[in-house]
Order: C-alpha cells, then structure tokens, then sequence
C-alpha cells in the first residue's frame, strides 16, 4: 500500500480535545500520566513492575488457559499466553464491543495498533516481552450498537430481541444474516473466503462472545494477538477491593466529579464524554444487566425487584464477584487491575473519558496507563485514485464539506472567475473614502453609510452565488463524478472507517490485507493516513 497522510485537525472528524491531546496541549497535561511518545515506556515499565502483583498474573494465566481451551491457538499466541507468567511480560490493550463481523473498519485498526505497538517496544526494549491484547466487550448490553454491519452501502442487521450482556447471547436468527450477505458478496475467491469466515464464526458458535473469539483469533491470532473475555468469576474476583470503594465508598463519583469539573473550568470548554454515577456497577444475571442504585436504605437493582441490604450486598459481591459488572466508568480500572498493561489504544471518544479517570486511578492505587489514539485511515482504490487524478482533486481535499469542496472545485475548473473577492475589497476602499467624508461633515451620516456597505456587499454575495449556481450547472458532470467519489470513500458524510465493514476491501485483496494494513499502519505516527491499494 502507497501511503500519505494529513494531520488530524485538517480532516475536520475529530474533535477539539483529541486533535490537543495529540498536539501535548499543556493544559491536558494533569489528565494523563505519561504520553506515549517511544522513550516514555521505560517509566511506564518500571512503574507498573512495582505495582502490579505476581498473584494477578498466576489469575489471569489460569482464566485465559480455561478462555482459549476450545480455541485452535497459533504459536506465537500461544508464546504469548505462556509469556503472561513471566514477571518481564507486559500487555497492550485495545478493547471493542461484539459488533456483527468486525462491525466498522477501525475495529481492525485498532488491533492491528495494538500488535504493531508491542512489536515496536519488543525492538526498543529487547529485555521485556510485550502482548497485544484484544478485550471483548461482552458485558455490553447495547444490541442495537452492535448487530449490523455496513456492506456496498446497504445495512446487514441481525433481527433478534436481546436483554442483558450480549456476549451471552445465543447465535440463532444468524443464518438469515448469513443469507443475505452471501447474495450482497456475489461469487469468487475472496467472497467465498468471507463467507466461511462468517459461517464458521457465528453458525457454527452458540454465543455472540464465542463467534466473536472465532473471528478475532481467526483473523488476528497468527500473529499472537491474546483475546481477553472479561466475563469471568476468577478475574472478577481481583476486582472486589475495588468495588467495594466504588459501591460503598462512591470514590470513583467523587474523584471523576471532581476531575470533569477540572475540564469544565478550562478555556477550552471541552465537552464531557461521560459522567459518573454514585455507583458505576451493573448487577449481571442471564439476560439481565442493570444499574445498582441506593433505595430505601439499602440497595437495588435498576427496575427489577432484587432489593439488598448493605451487608447482604457485600456478601453477594465477595461470593459471586462474577454478578457485578463494571460500567464505562469502572471498566478500564477493572483492565487494569487484571492485566500488566502499559497502555491503552482507543479512538478520539474512548480517549476522551480516559481522560476523566486519572485522580480515580490514584486513589485506588492502581498505575494509570498511556493512552493513544488509535491510527486512522482512508483506504483508497488505485482505480478511484485513477479518477481523482483526471478530475485533478487529491484525495485530501476530499475531507471539505460537500459544499465547500464543490464550490472551490467549481472555482477552479471554471472560465470564469466568480471570486468577488477583489471587487469586496475594491468596494471596501471606496466605503473607507465615504466614512472619512461623513465624518469631516456630519457624524450622524456614518450609520446611513455602514448601512449602505452592507446592502452593496450583501449584493454581491447573491451575485457570486447565482454565476456559481449557473457554472455548477455547466459543470454538471463534473461536479457528479466529484460527488460520487466522495460519496464512495466518504459514506453517508462520514469517515470510511466508521461506516464501511473490512469485507469490503476484503473483496478485493484478499488475504493480503491483514499483512498490508500491519505493514502501512504505524501506531507512533500522529497523523491520519491514506492508503492506496
């Protein structure tokens, strides 16, 4: 793959705060332990080195020898998972929801950050071993988030009622999602690759958390990506200490209250991604996830019957941990309570309520890990970078709005100049004449003037639009083959990674595109990228 690439502030798709985050703004500097610039990972070792406990890693071990006992393993996972006993071993960690086939684009990016970012600190740091993590989010219980995928422009959903975490649920209902992504994928190689893939993943799997292992390992395992399922009693239990200050205590509302009151008072008026709750746990039962709130003295479950006393609750946590399950708030300490992990890669959201958790983590005592932002990119076809190249637009200019992008295109491919840009400034001088003249004679004219100004610039803006309209009409073909292209690498007006599914591509490169995007994708680099393939 060709690659380029443009600083993520010009492509207007991310938001202030992370484009900052990115640019080592000072004023985030409080919200984040250590950037994670190359050399920053030494401190980043050594601190969690001492902090994290050899008990931890005997757990996890265990848990994850029980996790892959039906799954076929590659070597090098395999390595990896043996690795994990080793006091040297340290994980990094991207984590994703079960989306339906891998959902949007950037659920291969980010893992493939992932892996690439170990590699990167295994030359830096030959001394250590370090393990790309994929964490399932299975105790999610947002259905609508996650059983579609986008292919050719048309929406594949799973039609199913579903409550609780997903990860429990089962697969039926899949064969019908089989079926029309079999007719939307046509004959050939690659299709029929595609279609195992999803047959074997979820139609030969009984749950969503089990197809969704299948096809992360069968995508990602030979090259020793480690899938962690955080459903699990024996990991849970590492987590009660801290729960019990979360339920009991209400630490983490208190320090993330008090950290998003920090963001609010900066000039910068950042928006807050999430807020916390007195209590960020979920009571977890088949086909039940829902919030545990104070009631009547005690406890309960969120618009459920299931009432606890103080002590009754205490109990049910110490003797079934695997009941509790932590919210947007609690989750990322649970990661890293139970994995000897150095960073997290997410994108620009997951970033931002990142951002909100530090003070929470120092006062659990819990190492607060380096955050990166995911690699971004725009996957070009040589046929449409073929097409750009006649029409002599380049694929950057293609992040303007719609609008603005045709209007300068228009601007620029026209035999006529309809920049009034001279004739405004033009007009500015003459006006700069008259307000020294009303004001040499009667002041009180000055209003009268400025009036005068803005009527005759007001004019011309409604001219220069009319003539654009006009050649836009001239320039119909043009301005089609412009817009469709950008509808194609631009769906719906959004990111391509945030719409389009990896199937896609897939069709076109085969089993090559794995190996192409772990060869172009560089989890240092602080830019979006643009491939052409």
């Amino acid at each position: 793959m060709d690659s380029d690439c443009i600083p993520f502030k010009q492509t207007g798709y991310f938001s202030e705060l992370i484009c900052d985050y990115i640019d080592e703004k000072s004023v985030l500097k409080p919200f984040y332990n250590r950037f994670g610039d190359l050399h920053h990972f030494k401190e980043q070792i050594e601190e969690k080195a001492a902090q994290f406990p050899p008990e931890n890693r005997e757990v996890l071990y265990s848990s994850l020898q029980r996790q892959y006992a039906t799954t076929e393993t590659s070597k090098k996972t395999l390595g990896h998972l043996k690795q994990l006993k080793e006091p040297i071993t340290f994980t990094i960690v991207t984590g994703h929801q079960l989306n339906l086939f891998t959902g949007p684009l950037y659920f291969l990016y980010k893992i493939i950050a992932t892996m690439n970012l170990a590699a990167v600190l295994k030359k830096k740091y030959p001394k250590f071993n370090f393990v790309p993590i994929y964490w399932m989010a299975t105790e999610d219980h947002d259905f609508d988030e996650i059983n579609y995928f986008n292919l050719n422009g048309k929406k594949i959903q799973w039609n199913k009622a579903a409550k609780g975490a997903v990860g429990h649920l089962g697969t039926d209902g899949l064969e019908e999602v089989y079926e029309a992504l079999s007719n939307e994928l046509g004959v050939g190689k690659n299709a029929e690759a595609l279609k195992t893939l999803f047959q074997k993943a979820y139609l030969e799997h009984k749950t969503l958390t089990g197809a969704t292992r299948f096809l992360a390992n069968a995508l990602f395992g030979e090259h020793g990506l480690v899938i962690v399922d955080g459903d699990d009693p024996d990991l849970k239990r590492l987590l009660i200490p801290y729960a019990e200050k979360d339920i009991f205590e209400k630490l983490a509302h208190t320090k993330v209250s008090k950290t998003i009151e920090q963001l609010k008072s900066l000039e910068a008026n950042y928006p807050i991604q999430v807020n916390p709750r007195e209590i960020n746990y979920f009571y977890l039962r088949s086909g039940l996830r829902e919030r545990i709130v104070e009631a009547d003295g005690g406890f309960a479950v969120n618009d459920t019957d299931i009432h606890f006393t103080k002590e009754a609750l205490l109990k049910e946590l110490r003797e079934h941990p695997e009941r509790f399950s932590p919210n947007v708030i609690a989750r990322p300490l649970y990661q890293e309570v139970i994995l000897p992990n150095l960073c997290y890669i997410g994108g620009g959201g997951e970033i931002a309520y990142w951002l909100e958790l530090k003070s929470m983590f120092e006062a659990m005592q819990v190492p607060f890990p380096i955050l990166l932002v995911r690699n971004s990119a725009l996957l070009v076809s040589s046929k449409q970078q073929r097409k750009l190249g006649k029409m002599n637009v380049s694929v950057s200019d293609l992040f303007a709005k719609q609008h603005s992008l045709i209007n300068k295109k228009i601007r620029k491919i026209s035999n006529i100049d309809i920049d009034f840009g001279p004739q405004k400034k033009h007009l500015e001088e003459q006006f700069e004449k008259l307000y020294s003249l009303a004001e040499q004679t009667d002041p009180s004219f000055l209003g009268a003037v400025k009036a005068q100004e803005a009527k005759q610039k007001k004019g011309l803006d409604r001219l220069e639009k009319r003539l654009l309209k006009a050649q836009k009409r001239t320039l119909k073909d043009q301005v089609i083959r412009m817009t469709e292209l950008q509808n194609e690498l631009f769906p719906a007006g959004s990111l391509q990674e945030r719409n389009q599914n990896f199937s896609e591509m897939y069709l076109d490169l085969g089993e090559e595109m794995i190996p192409a995007l772990i060869e172009a994708l560089e989890p240092l680099k602080r830019e979006f990228l643009i491939l052409t393939y």
